[in-house]
């Protein structure tokens, strides 16, 4: 697998822990079945999937599925300017 020099991590991709953390922040609990269930309900990727990169081995999610979870509960992302190292 190709790496990049300006989007480094040494375990998962940040992107699931924002997505946990706005999951957390949305239905007011830890991430968890019910949550999960709910999302995959909604139009959000299977329950699995999504176990495996909160719980599981999963390291980079793809793109599309990271954005049909978010979009499940009403959420997109966007692009932010990065503060200066």
């Amino acid at each position: 697998m190709k790496s990049y020099r300006s989007y480094l991590f040494r375990n998962k991709d940040p992107a699931i822990d924002d997505l946990r953390t706005l999951v957390e922040d949305v239905y007011g609990e830890k991430v968890n079945n019910k949550s999960l269930s709910d999302m995959e309900k909604n139009g959000g990727p299977s329950v699995g999937c999504m176990r495996g990169w909160f719980f599981g081995i999963t390291k980079r999610p793809n793109n599309t599925t990271l954005e049909a979870a978010g979009r499940s509960f009403g959420y997109r992302r966007t692009w932010v300017k990065m503060k200066e190292k």
